[in-house]
């Protein structure tokens, strides 16, 4: 496992009671490839993240109502399951929170507190709805070693790429602080990125031609109709008849977004950036494009990507690897024994150790 490099970094997870996940307890490097079979368990890890991010927003409670209830959260209910805990370390640093459901529907904290050195904690409490944690006021240096970490975390999915995907509707020019989970403002993004950070945007650009050669520029220019407005646009290389987004391939512009993703300037990098599935639509030569632009950004940042793709977990090593299988009506995490693999390593690839079901993370009765 290559180790944190940075305070802001998570090293450890432990998890109770959440989803289909009973119990885990799984350390965390600065580069982290989930792999599994389906409906293993792969998105309630990873959606635990942007969990995270939504309670320390102070939005629990919506949270809970959009996902269904306390019982949606809760492993099997509240009839299986009376307390979510989790526990996050950032080396000596970490917070740790308890919830139960409540008569209304709702979660309350049962515990929750920053602690320093475990298990000196910080002004613990219980008893309330939403996190005390927000603001730093008196929570001192543990809170900025935590909850800015925690609150930066971005899950990035682009699934949708359909003709009413909002990444390729018209949106606010100035809708451009970060890129948003699901890319919709990317234009805006990219035209704050070519006014201001134009080395940033030049490579953003030279890395899309290496996974889509036909492709020039964008064309970013607010909307002729209204200037506090924009859409993707972009020409073709030798052309200057520009093209909506609709009209490129899925695949690419699903490239386009993760190469804006791992190749945006530093101070709008998250703490820790998550990607579930990047893989869908791409060929071959561009997921080899992206897995080298996720090894280069894990050097300073922290990565967690779930894939299905064989092609994507052949380019990454044994200590990348996070397995998720079944056991019984539970979702369990853990790293690969890499010694055991050792012998295997020298006439297969981590893709065919997979396909053979030597790893773990495939379909089992």
């Amino acid at each position: 496992m290559k180790s944190v490099i940075d305070s802001n970094q998570i090293t450890r997870l432990i998890l109770q009671g959440y989803k289909s996940i009973a119990e885990c307890k799984i350390e965390l490097g600065r580069l982290n490839v989930l792999i599994c079979a389906n409906g293993v368990g792969k998105s309630n890890f990873i959606g635990f993240f942007r969990l995270i991010n939504r309670i320390l927003g102070q939005q629990l409670q919506s949270t809970v109502g959009e996902l269904g209830g306390p019982d949606a959260l809760l492993y099997f209910g509240r009839k299986k399951t009376e307390e979510l805990k989790a526990e996050l370390y950032f080396g000596n640093n970490g917070y740790r929170f308890a919830f139960r459901p409540t008569q209304d529907n709702r979660m309350m904290f049962a515990h929750e507190a920053l602690w320093w050195n475990k298990p000196m904690e910080w002004h613990p409490g219980s008893g309330y709805f939403e996190t005390k944690y927000k603001e730093k006021n008196h929570h001192g240096q543990i809170w900025a070693y935590t909850v800015p970490a925690m609150r930066s975390w971005r899950l990035y999915h682009f699934h949708d790429t359909s003709r009413s995907a909002l990444v390729k509707q018209v949106h606010g020019i100035n809708d451009n602080e970060y890129l948003r989970d699901d890319a919709r403002n990317l234009a805006a993004f990219l035209y704050r990125l070519k006014n201001h950070h134009e080395q940033r945007y030049k490579r953003i650009v030279k890395t899309i031609q290496l996974g889509a050669p036909f492709f020039g520029d964008f064309h970013l220019r607010p909307t002729v109709d209204n200037k506090e407005k924009i859409q993707l646009e972009w020409t073709e290389a030798g052309q200057d008849v520009p093209f909506i987004a609709s009209a490129l391939s899925d695949g690419t512009l699903r490239f386009i977004c993760l190469a804006t993703v791992l190749l945006q300037p530093e101070e709008f990098m998250p703490a820790a950036i998550l990607i579930d599935e990047p893989e869908l639509g791409l060929h071959p030569f561009a997921i080899a494009v992206l897995a080298g632009l996720m090894k280069s950004a894990s050097q300073q940042h922290q990565l967690v990507i779930s894939t299905q793709s064989v092609e994507l977990v052949n380019e990454f090593d044994a200590e990348d690897l996070i397995v998720a299988d079944k056991q019984g009506q539970a979702s369990v995490l853990r790293r690969l024994d890499t010694e055991v693999l050792r012998e295997w390593f020298a006439e297969y690839s981590l893709g065919d150790l997979w396909k053979k079901n030597l790893l773990g993370g495939r379909p089992m009765r």
